[in-house]
Order: C-alpha cells, then sequence, then structure tokens
C-alpha cells in the first residue's frame, strides 16, 4: 500500500482526510501518465459525489484529457465500461461499505482491473507535480448516463435462464444499486421487493446493506420471499439471506457457487481462491467436494492477482466480494446475486438447503487507533500474537492486521471453541490498546 492508497482505493473522510486538492491531484496524475486519457467517472449517492467528481474530472482536463461522467452506477459497472468505452482508466467516486462522510476514489486501467499496489504507488508519486496544459489543449466533459444500458444489458446476459418465479427481497443499502438492481432482477423474471432505495445520498449505509443484513432479515420475514440480497454502497459486496432468516456470507457464497460449477464443468483446475479470512470449515469441506482452496492477503485486488496468475474463474471474500472471473473483471455484488439465484433455481433448492456445513465461530475486533502500522509492528503486540498462536497450534487460526480502509487494527481469532477464541481475541484487545 502507498502513503494515500490502501487496500480499496483512496479513502477517508471528505475534506478531512479526502480533499478536493488530493481528488485533483488523483485526475491530474492519471493525465500526466498517459497523454490526453480518456477517462470515466462513476459515483455512488453520496451527498460528495458530484464534489469529487468535479475534482478528479478538473484534474484530468488540466492536463489535457477527456473525461465522461456516467452519473450514479455500481463500481463494477465502471470497471465493465472502461472496457466497453475503450477508455483509458475508469474511476470511481465511492466510499463502499463506510457511512457517508467518507468518500474515496478507486482507479480501473484500460482493461477493467483495479490498479496494483505498484501502479499506485506510482501514481502517488506523480501527485507532487501537477500538469497543466495551456489553451486550447485543455480537455474536455460530457456527462453520459445512458451508457448505464450497456452494463443493465450485461448483467441481464449473464443469467443462465429466467428468474420467474422467484421472489426476491433486494436491499440496496441506500447506494448505487437502487436503480439498476431491482430494474435486472425485473427483467429476468423475478418478482422483486426493492427496499433501502433512497438515492438523497444522506442514508447511504446507515443501517442498511450488506453490513447490516438485519435490515434484510426483517423484510424476508415481512415478504416471505425466496431469497434476500443486500449490496454495499457501491454494489460490489453480496450478503445474502435465506427463506429462514439466516445469513449467508461471502464465503459461504463461493462455496455454493463452487460446488454448482464444479458440477457443470465451469470451475477451472477445481480450485478457488479465498482470504487469510475464510473459515477453515469451509476449506475443509471444499476439499471434500475435491475443490482446493489458495488463500490470499485481505483485499479483492489480491484475490483477483491470484485468479489471474493461477487461470481461476470463482474467489472472494468473506465480506462479499465475490469475483466470477469468466464473466467480470472485478467483484460485483448485483452479478453475484444473479449467479446465486440462477443456481438456486437449477438445483431447486433453498441456500439453506444448499449450505451443509458447520462454520467454525470466530472472534473479531476492531481497534480504533491513531498509528495503525507503528501498533501492528510493536514488540509487544507480536509477542501477544506468538504466544495465542502457539497456545492454538493447528487447533485454530489467528490473524491480526491493519485495515486497509480505516484507521483500526483488525483481530480474528478461529478455532472450534467459541470462549477460547473471545478469551484469545480480547487478549490480543488488550496488547493492542496497551501498544497504543
Amino acid at each position: 500500500m502507498g502513503l494515500f492508497f490502501g487496500t480499496d482505493g483512496l479513502r477517508g473522510i471528505v475534506n478531512a482526510d479526502l480533499t478536493f486538492e488530493l481528488a485533483y491531484k488523483c485526475g491530474n496524475a492519471l493525465a500526466s501518465v498517459k497523454p490526453s486519457p480518456r477517462v470515466i467517472i462513476g459515483r455512488d449517492t453520496r451527498v460528495s459525489g458530484e464534489y469529487l467528481t468535479l475534482a478528479v474530472a478538473g484534474g484530468v482536463m488540466s492536463g489535457g484529457g477527456e473525461v465522461i461522467d456516467l452519473g450514479v452506477i455500481p463500481t463494477s459497472g465502471v470497471a465493465y465500461l472502461t472496457r466497453e468505452l475503450s477508455a483509458d482508466y475508469g474511476v470511481v467516486i465511492s466510499a463502499s461499505h463506510n457511512p457517508r462522510e467518507y468518500n474515496g476514489i478507486k482507479v480501473f486501467d484500460s482493461n477493467g482491473y483495479k490498479l496494483s499496489d505498484k501502479e499506485e504507488e506510482a501514481l502517488e508519486r506523480r501527485f507532487i507535480h501537477t500538469k497543466i496544459n495551456d489553451f486550447p489543449d485543455i480537455g474536455r466533459f460530457s456527462s453520459e448516463y445512458n451508457h448505464i444500458k450497456k452494463y443493465e444489458s450485461f448483467l441481464e446476459e449473464s443469467s443462465v435462464g429466467s428468474l420467474e418465479g422467484m421472489k426476491i427481497v433486494l436491499d440496496c443499502a441506500n447506494g448505487a444499486a437502487c436503480r439498476i438492481a431491482p430494474a435486472v432482477f425485473r427483467a429476468l423474471g423475478a418478482s422483486v421487493v426493492a427496499s433501502a432505495s433512497s438515492e438523497d445520498g444522506m442514508k447511504i449505509n446507515d443501517g442498511v446493506g450488506a453490513l447490516y443484513p438485519e435490515h434484510l432479515i426483517r423484510r424476508m420475514e415481512r415478504y416471505k420471499a425466496d431469497v434476500g440480497f443486500a449490496f454495499d454502497g457501491d454494489a460490489d459486496r453480496l450478503i445474502a439471506v435465506d427463506k429462514c432468516g439466516k445469513v449467508i456470507d461471502g464465503d459461504m457464497l463461493i462455496y455454493m457457487l463452487a460446488r454448482n460449477m464444479k458440477k457443470e464443468g465451469r470451475l477451472r483446475s477445481d480450485t478457488v481462491v479465498g482470504t487469510s479470512h475464510t473459515n477453515m470449515a469451509i476449506e475443509h469441506a471444499l476439499a471434500r467436494c475435491g475443490i482446493g482452496l489458495i488463500r490470499t492477503d485481505i483485499g479483492d485486488k489480491y484475490v483477483l492477482e491470484k485468479l489471474i496468475s493461477e487461470g481461476l474463474s470463482l474467489g472472494g471474500e468473506q465480506s462479499g466480494h465475490i469475483i466470477l472471473k469468466d464473466i467480470h473483471s472485478t467483484g460485483d455484488g448485483i452479478l453475484s446475486a444473479i449467479a446465486t439465484a440462477g443456481v438456486m433455481r437449477r438445483e431447486g433448492a433453498s441456500l439453506s438447503e444448499m449450505f451443509d456445513v458447520e462454520l467454525y465461530p470466530q472472534a473479531n475486533i476492531n481497534v480504533t487507533v491513531a498509528d495503525k502500522l507503528r501498533v501492528i509492528n510493536s514488540e509487544s503486540v507480536n509477542d501477544a500474537l506468538a504466544r495465542v498462536r502457539g497456545a492454538l497450534g493447528d487447533w485454530g487460526r489467528v490473524m491480526l492486521r491493519a485495515s486497509g480502509t480505516e484507521p483500526k487494527v483488525r483481530i480474528m481469532v478461529e478455532s472450534p471453541d467459541g470462549e477460547t477464541n473471545r478469551r484469545y481475541a480480547e487478549e490480543l484487545e488488550r496488547a493492542v490498546r496497551e501498544a497504543e
């Protein structure tokens, strides 16, 4: 990770961490990497979206680049349209699952892939110098909101068959999925109940969406639907709820998709990619199905890198980032929801019937700190980490890492015994707080 970019782009509180000037520098840096680049920009619904769009666009244009504003659109829609419109870069103005006061910048290359760590670091180095073109070589700007129809068609064409007869509840997190997700599922024949569909920008991720499945659970109880899907603010995550009210996270969805893809001969090398957070019970269950699991660091960009290097077709994170590599270049919550509904339809089963794994309990604690890198590299924290790992042995796993998007240290302890997990996680929490 660079000075500004984390595991999922540049992110922070608007006008505190993420300023107009910084967004301008990011856009201007893109114009200095390639001469007169074509850059498309999309955003979620939060109130600062237009403000930061103008900042990035101004930076690009001052360096002689062309900007196409796509309006409100999911992150994966920008990735798709970057290729379709032959753009040099795709930029997303979104803070994903974070609250309304946050925003962020994600950058895709001309192939629809997120920039690598090295590419982001190289881009940051260009923040130092500003490229300003003289008249008349200043760039141009246009708003072309109708391009979202191309992305809608792509999603509809990804479905293997109709979803007619299925009743589906969608929690759109008051974000980028508000219009497109209900429209696509209705076009595929499903009966749709759309909730958390406000676009006023002040309610995004506010007690709704992928981080708050209880909202979707209540809607499922009310409408007696077959399945519910919750997205986050930019719709690149998916968390599901089955008809019994059980929450199905990203790892669980990957397990079900992997079994179906193997059955249909679509799972390359009979292997999937997960992360260091993927539950051990899922790894063991996949192995019993003849499916291997490769782990990466947390972050969907690292999952994608492994999918590409190993030539694989499916991977993702517990948080709900799922990458169907043979279909798309990035995680796409709506696409993953369509694929999941399709598997339910073809298997003739509910999610709870298809997920037959008893997960190992995990204890997760997030500790807010001022300097996360100093804390996780402190001797006292590493001594505590070594003690816990030694005590767990092969019986469990422990993870302690700096968040890539927030000023937090994340702790996870996993084993078959929940009380043991809690005790060791709290021991690590104390070590982090003492180091802070």
